[in-house]
Parts: structure tokens; sequence; C-alpha cells
């Protein structure tokens, strides 16, 4: 489903022609709700940045919202793990400027900043892997969202946009109601298929009723 569908089925199923301001809050907000309830392949990144000799802090990404790992790659092209701490742990460990060396810890200094720990003593690539919002259906006119599992799209819309008509509470329900089924499914996707190993963890299985 793409954005001209999305919008035509919201119109539809409300028996309303809203205005494009108020549609695209609608999806906004639904792909917001949704985005922050299942975690998916669509929602990381991975980034390679640069470490400079003698400066603990490295920039985050302009569109960064949580970090799963973080990691640096030395002189011959060798991968480590950083482990995160806090930023009071980094800077009781190394409070002197001439505390350097390889990173081992880093921290959120602030919502556009990470500290290193100890201060690198060359340049280092750095490999940040994080979650981000990716570009909204209503700019971009696909998204992954839209185009694999498009019913929790519609309902997450159609719940924001009869809350916003003050529709009645019955039909409101039954949006709510099959909104909630089509976040099980993504969430037996997201959450569950795509994070598991078949042969450590075995086949999805689930009961039958």
């Amino acid at each position: 489903m793409n954005y001209n569908q999305l919008v035509t089925a919201i119109q539809d199923y409300c028996e309303n022609t809203f205005s494009a301001t108020d549609i695209n809050t609608f999806i906004e907000q639904a792909e917001q709700r949704i985005y922050n309830s299942v975690q998916l392949p669509a929602l990381r990144k991975n980034v390679t940045g640069n470490a400079t000799a003698g400066n603990k802090y490295l920039a985050a990404p302009s569109d960064w919202l949580a970090t799963y790992s973080m990691g640096v790659i030395d002189g011959q092209g060798g991968f480590k793990y950083m482990l995160n701490k806090d930023v009071n742990f980094i800077r009781e460990a190394y409070p002197m400027p001439a505390d350097t060396g390889e990173p081992i810890y880093y921290a959120l200094f602030d919502q556009n900043t990470f500290i290193l720990g100890p201060t690198p003593n060359i340049a280092y690539n750095i490999e940040l892997h994080y979650f981000y919002y990716p570009q909204s259906i209503v700019t971009a006119g696909t998204s992954w969202v839209g185009d694999n599992f498009d019913t929790v799209l519609l309902y997450g819309a159609l719940v924001e946009a009869y809350t916003f008509l003050k529709g009645e509470q019955e039909m409101l329900q039954v949006y709510k109601a099959r909104y909630d089924e089509a976040m099980q499914l993504l969430k037996q996707l997201g959450d569950g298929k795509n994070r598991r190993d078949a042969y450590r963890s075995g086949q999805v299985r689930y009961p039958v009723q």
C-alpha cells in the first residue's frame, strides 16, 4: 500500500475528506507508534565514523534515536565491541586528558554526542549500529511497513483519525482491536522470527487453538 492508497482507504473508512495536514498527522502518529512498539530490520542502520586522536567526543548521526552497538576498528582492521557505560563511569575511570588508548567504553554524553573512554590515542574507525525512524510514507510515497504489513499502518492511522473525529466509541474499539491484532502479527515477525536462529533456538511454533 503506497501513500495515495493509504489516504484513500482512511477517507473511505471514515467517510470523511480530511485536509492533507490532518491526514499526514494521522499517518505519522501511527508510524511513530508502530516503530516504537516492534523491532524491525527496516529501523536499523549502520554507519562508520572517525574518532580523532586526543578527542574523547564522537558526534552522533543526525537521525540517531538509540544505540544497538558500537565497535572500534583497530589499525589491523580488527573489530572490537565497546561496552556501554554511564558518563560518570568514564569520567571516573579516565579523569585526565592524557588517559589515552584504544577506546573500550562509550556513553551518551548528550543528544548529539558520545563520549569515549579512554580518549583515542590515534584516529580510529568507529562502527555504530543504531535505531532510527525511516523516512515517512508521507514524504517517501512508500515504506517497508506499507509494502509488507499495510494492515497495521492502516488501522493505526484509522485509530488516530477516528479519535480526531470523536467518533462512536464502539467503532473506535473495533479499529483498536484490529490494530492490536495486526501489531501482534508484526511483533511475531519483528521480535520473534527476525531475532531467532533456527539452528540454536528451533523454528518458531505457535500453539494450535
